[in-house]
């Protein structure tokens, strides 16, 4: 199989900016673009192919023809024919509610064998003073959350991050969370759109309605331990692979590069996917040469044996694959 790319997904949302379309190059007169889903298998939003032999083919029917020869053989055991993530760009004009997801267990319990949804954020861009709510400050019963959240007053018991580029949060499910104003993240999560909505500012959404919240599935969703830092740390390098989360879920790493970089993907038995945050190159994989630039996402199938990153000036992309 040769590397695919895929139609985006472009979502209009009440929080949403203006910021991906020109950040991929895409020439559209939509606003509020809030997420940008560059591969997704949940169903009834899946990725379609958007150019090669296989342009117009879903993700979905493409797992299930080529199967271990796409995915990997232990990943297609594992997930079958749903591809197992969901790889979105996402620009907050706004503050996005407050939310929670919840585990496999739970998720399969209440929605029909679903999924639940471990996920993480690269921030790409912040404004001056942007940041994120993620995590408790303060330990608090399943009642007093539902008592704070009735009287506004949760996020007095939040989290709250200052974000620049290049800060990297794991949010495993359970975790409370919220993406704030000025923040444009690149977002790698399990294939599920399970999210309970726990506050929401008392904010309409476009069809001018308030939007539905989940309090009381939320309550047993939460993880309602104290932790010491919600941050992921990481030393950056140049021209090297940096691993900044391995769960698993996805396994994630960054590579800013200005040198060519390669890997030996025979060992992997995964997919490899491939967002590139800045710059432009190519990958050189098996011998075929694929472009890459800013805000593109490509997937590299599970029989590839290599990959060499070959930026122009400069180029910086995140990998994810599932070990």
């Amino acid at each position: 199989m040769t590397p695919l790319k895929f139609n985006p997904i472009l979502k209009t949302l009440v929080w949403g900016g203006e910021k991906i379309a020109p950040y991929k190059g895409i020439e559209t007169e939509q606003h509020h673009i809030g997420e940008s889903w560059e591969l997704s298998g949940v169903k009834g939003n899946e990725s379609v192919v958007a150019d090669g032999p296989l342009a117009g083919r879903s993700i979905a029917s493409l797992v299930h023809e080529y199967k271990e020869e796409l995915v990997g053989k232990h990943v297609y055991g594992n997930t079958g024919d749903e591809f197992p993530l969901l790889i979105k760009f996402i620009d907050a004009l706004t503050d996005l509610s407050i939310q929670v997801h919840p585990n496999d267990e739970l998720a399969a319990k209440r929605h029909n064998g679903s999924k639940g949804k471990t996920e993480m954020w690269y921030v790409v861009d912040a404004e001056p003073g942007a940041h994120l709510l993620a995590g408790l400050t303060q330990s608090i019963t399943p009642e007093e959350y539902a008592a704070k959240v009735a009287d506004g007053t949760i996020t007095e018991v939040l989290a709250r991050h200052e974000v620049h580029p290049g800060d990297v949060f794991f949010l495993p499910a359970g975790r409370i969370h919220a993406i704030c104003g000025g923040c444009f993240i690149a977002e790698i999560q399990q294939t599920s759109d399970i999210t309970y909505r726990i506050y929401d500012y008392g904010r309409l959404g476009l069809d001018g309605k308030p939007r539905e919240v989940h309090t009381e599935l939320a309550k047993d969703a939460i993880d309602y331990k104290v932790y010491d830092n919600y941050r992921t740390a990481y030393t950056p390098e140049e021209n090297e692979e940096v691993e900044l989360v391995s769960c698993p879920y996805f396994t994630t790493s960054v590579y800013d590069l200005t040198l060519p970089y390669a890997k030996d993907l025979s060992e992997l038995d995964s997919f490899l996917v491939v967002m590139c945050l800045e710059g432009s190159g190519s990958l050189e994989v098996d011998g075929e040469t694929v472009d890459i630039k800013q805000g593109e996402t490509v997937l590299i199938p599970a029989s590839a044996d290599d990959i060499c990153f070959v930026p122009d000036a400069g180029m910086k992309v995140l990998t994810s694959y599932i070990k």
